[in-house]
């Protein structure tokens, strides 16, 4: 009985032990995914900010500008280049829209981001956009890839419609979570004018026939949770100016927009708890199904090899075979 106990224990562990690596290489990389549906919203806020009041063309400090960012999944797009890739994918309908004090548009930028819904790797299959812009993009955008490492990315900048590397700065606790923190730092460069501009009557268009031009820099900080990639709080010090042209008068350059914007409290609150539940699946996956599939696997090995030796130790020895009787010319011996 023990012997077969012991079989079985064995069954059970050699079992145990197969499934640990699959379910960390073959499982976790299949099941590991950003839905299609994803939908986000993060609200940003610089307080105080310079802003350019285009009536009198001066810039101006105002107490607040918002900036509302929302990230749709829009599924029948990505199901369709999912099926033309063969791949699993995301395509996500950004909206960056910034307001003033008083709540008027100040500027909206539509995207669109294509994605592998594992890797978080861009997906060339037409359709990204900045502002109507095609793009191609390289490197990441929005979120990291899932197990973030210790280096740096390239990452996406939309105003510059170019990737360049942030820089992975070093390990810190935020709210509780482990997160690594970048950096990355776009020069002034000279970008496109919004599609969409604040002043009825005023066009990109006539903008560029005045001879000026718009320049962008920024330092953009995030602090992302390695396990899911996912960004828990961003800040950008963010400066734009217009440069050159009739509409500046005898000036060479003013300020659009200069502040520092920050994520406010309230959506850091619920992106830090979002991100600690999901946080929970991803470890169920990499870590702790794994290991526990593993420690189990050699504890019943331990066991199938005790309930063995028990087994042989209590079986009695075997008792010795009776002499044969031996015949000599027809008689017994």
């Amino acid at each position: 009985m023990r012997r077969r106990a012991s079989l079985v224990l064995l069954a059970f562990a050699v079992f145990f032990a197969a499934l640990a690596p699959l379910l960390r290489w073959y499982a976790y990389p299949r099941l590991a995914k950003i839905p299609p549906s994803e939908y986000q919203t993060a609200v940003l806020e610089a307080s105080p900010a310079t802003l350019l009041d285009y009536g009198t063309m001066q810039p101006r400090k105002v107490s607040k500008v918002s900036i509302v960012q929302t990230l749709r999944g829009n599924v029948p797009a990505a199901e369709k280049t999912g099926k033309a890739t063969g791949r699993d994918v995301v395509v996500w309908d950004a909206l960056s829209y910034v307001a003033g004090p008083d709540g008027k548009m100040v500027s909206k930028i539509p995207e669109r981001y294509v994605f592998d819904a594992h890797s978080q790797d861009p997906v060339h299959a037409g359709g990204e956009h900045v502002d109507g812009d095609a793009v191609r993009r390289d490197g990441i955008e929005f979120k990291w890839p899932f197990l973030t490492e210790k280096r740096d990315y390239r990452y996406f900048d939309a105003q510059t419609r170019t990737s360049a590397p942030i820089h992975y700065k070093g390990t810190q606790n935020f709210r509780g979570l482990k997160v690594y923190y970048f950096e990355q730092t776009i020069p002034w460069t000279k970008v496109a004018l919004p599609k969409t501009m604040p002043v009825e009557g005023v066009t990109p268009e006539t903008v560029r026939k005045a001879g000026t031009s718009r320049w962008y820099s920024t330092k953009r900080m995030f602090w992302v949770e390695p396990t899911t990639g996912a960004p828990v709080n961003g800040q950008e010090i963010h400066k734009e100016e217009l440069r050159g042209g009739t509409l500046l008068g005898d000036r060479d350059r003013v300020t659009v927009f200069s502040g520092h914007v920050k994520m406010r409290e309230d959506y850091i609150r619920h992106t830090v708890d979002m991100v600690k539940s999901q946080r929970q699946l991803v470890l169920l996956l990499t870590a702790y199904l794994p290991w526990g599939f593993l420690i189990l696997g050699l504890a019943l090995l331990a066991l199938a090899l005790l309930l063995e030796a028990r087994g042989r130790a209590a079986r009695p020895p075997a008792a010795p075979a009776a002499p044969t009787p031996m015949s000599v010319a027809g008689h017994s011996v």
